[in-house]
């Protein structure tokens, strides 16, 4: 009758040991947040420099590495000095608070004040650089420039850009 009721008492404490890590692994990705229709704006010295829209943010800041989703598209408005605007859309994005690194994913588009555009499906965004850059597919089109490659980066401006692995057509004046 004992082995009967020891076997019982195993299984039972088996199983809830089971049950109390699967709730730990389970909120690991439950975000502490959820907001919806998110608009912000960051001033800094009092200066506008970047306004965030998002129809909904996952907050994962209690994360050893903290990080913000945003699962349902995103755009990013970076202002400079001048306060002229370009302009970051995509599909999805993940905000990595320690780093400042910005992960945009699907669609992703960024457009400047001169009308550069650029095209991919994966394009990072470091807040503190001020910088973009991929290994990704893109197309960088300008007035003068319908460009292909693989590899991109440059800054918010667009004005040090740097190619990989390009094929397109440039407009020469001569």
């Amino acid at each position: 009758m004992k082995l009967p009721l020891f076997c019982l008492a195993i299984i039972f404490v088996s199983c809830s040991n089971t049950s109390k890590f699967n709730n730990i692994n389970s909120s690991a990705k439950t975000p502490i947040s959820i907001a919806l229709n998110i608009n912000t704006t960051h001033t800094d010295s009092g200066v506008v420099s970047t306004r965030l829209r998002s129809n909904k943010m996952l907050n994962f800041s209690d994360n050893k590495f903290p990080y913000f989703e945003f699962p349902e598209k995103i755009q990013i408005i970076l202002f400079d000095k001048n306060k002229s605007e370009t302009k970051i859309f995509s599909d999805y994005a993940i905000s990595y608070s320690d780093t400042k690194l910005i992960d945009l994913r699907g669609n992703v588009v960024v457009s400047t004040p001169l009308k550069d555009t650029l095209f991919s499906d994966q394009l990072y965004y470091s807040s503190e650089m001020q910088w973009l850059f991929t290994d990704f597919s893109f197309r960088y089109v300008s007035e003068y420039k319908d460009i292909y490659g693989k590899g991109f980066n440059s800054d918010i401006e667009f004005k040090n850009v740097k190619f990989s692995d390009v094929s397109g057509y440039l407009s020469i004046e001569e």
